[in-house]
């Protein structure tokens, strides 16, 4: 069936609210290459949205999916446990930036994840409050919405949402609210709007994605810790998108040296492209829900739990953060270089290979949305998936596979080189 037939099926059966990037329909796909219906190829500069780190189908992790098909599929963890859930848990407490002991939970989504680690907080500390950062994204459910800090397109129509969860400033040099500025507001929330000794926890991305790949400067993770210390607010890092080797560390709290989280929230990348997400903390924190305050139908699923074990022995031995860390240097020297030719480019920025490059209009100084927009389907139309993001949709952020071919990435470099050199 063409492209085209499928996009009438889609339309006729599913709903708008579905946003859905691409006008062509995957055949298959193999590391860091996408095939259509009609057979036409592409490089795939979005892994699915930051989810697949080793690419599609590593055969690492198809091994692993295949062994466990060939055992059981499903059992519910909380009826019928399985020794791997185990092993995947002491390794995810052994690697995570946090101050031991740890221990860990897995579920299904990112946004699961990131309300377990909502729950775990205001069972730990009995309070309820929650203050999060403008331009965060934590997820699509009604909890996750409340935590996310952009309203369009993802607020419009659902509220009211849960209350008691207050967003502060993220630092943002370009958009000119410096560290002092974001901690400063965290301050007027103590002041305005919840005592300190009400907040359970504070919750940041080390690395905002759908935000825009703006990095959290150290000094502003050091005056969060400090911060949490002072008033007995957990601190809380959502690395659903920026953990697992993209950052050139396997976490990105990994940057900011000497500075714990006492919950993280894992997922994306940690399945390979099997759905599994995950909760790691401080052993006394983890421990505060009561028996059955916990868990899902499908969290943990033995299937997702292998392949996220395969995920972790790709990394370590394919050396994934040294090629992150590789890939993304060359990337962003190339982006650098083009800012002379392209003038709309007002930034470029990353850690390893999370790497972003924002745009604003020359003539009127403003954030320039269209111009991003050009550019990636410009690309698409030559065969490269890119992905925009940022609070106003200004920016073009590059999640390759780590596993991507070497002639493969140059390429996709020469045609960016191209694009962003031509006269619009």
């Amino acid at each position: 069936m063409s492209n085209s037939e499928l996009e009438q099926r889609r339309q006729a059966a599913t709903p708008r609210g579905v946003g859905v990037m691409c006008d062509f329909y995957a055949s298959r796909a193999e590391n860091a290459t996408l095939w259509d219906v009609d057979g036409r190829e592409f490089t795939d500069f979005s892994a699915g949205i930051a989810v697949l780190n080793t690419g599609h189908r590593h055969p690492r992790l198809l091994e692993a999916i295949r062994r466990q098909l060939d055992c059981f599929t499903h059992t519910a963890y909380q009826i019928v446990p399985y020794a791997s859930y185990i092993t995947l848990a002491e390794k995810i407490n052994a690697l995570v930036p946090i101050t031991g002991p740890v221990k860990s939970t897995f579920f299904t989504t990112g946004a699961e994840a990131v309300e377990n680690a909502v729950k775990i907080a205001r069972a730990y500390t009995r309070r309820p409050g929650i203050i999060t950062f403008g331009g965060a994204f934590h997820g699509r459910t009604l909890l996750t919405l409340a935590l996310t800090g952009k309203v369009a397109p993802y607020k419009l129509g659902f509220g009211p949402f849960p209350g008691q969860v207050f967003h502060a400033q993220y630092p943002n040099a370009l958009h000119g609210v410096s560290v002092d500025d974001a901690i400063a507001s965290i301050q007027r929330l103590f002041q305005s709007d919840i005592s300190p000794d009400q907040v359970a926890a504070i919750l940041f991305e080390p690395i905002q994605g759908e935000g825009g790949f703006n990095i959290a400067p150290s000094e502003f993770i050091v005056a969060l810790r400090k911060l949490c210390d002072q008033h007995g607010i957990l601190l809380i890092a959502d690395e659903v998108q920026s953990g697992f080797a993209r950052t050139g560390k396997l976490f990105a709290m990994e940057h900011c040296a000497g500075v714990k989280a006492d919950l993280i929230t894992l997922a994306k990348s940690l399945g390979g492209g099997m759905p599994i997400s995950a909760v790691a903390g401080r052993a006394e924190v983890m421990d505060a829900p009561g028996p059955g305050g916990l868990g899902g139908t499908y969290a943990g699923n033995p299937v997702a739990v292998a392949s996220a074990l395969a995920v972790l022995e790709v990394i370590e031995e394919e050396n994934l953060c040294q090629r992150a860390r590789q890939l993304g240097s060359q990337l962003m020297d190339t982006l650098e270089q083009l800012k002379i030719e392209c003038p709309a480019m007002a930034q470029v920025r990353g850690q390893g290979s999370m790497v972003a490059v924002e745009f604003y209009s020359p003539k009127t100084g403003e954030p320039d949305a269209a111009y991003a927009r050009k550019i990636q389907s410009q690309a698409l139309a030559q065969g490269l998936l890119l992905l925009t993001c940022g609070v106003h949709g200004n920016v073009i952020r590059f999640l390759y596979p780590l596993t991507i071919p070497a002639a493969q990435f140059n390429a996709a470099l020469d045609l960016l080189k191209r694009l962003l050199t031509a006269k619009h």
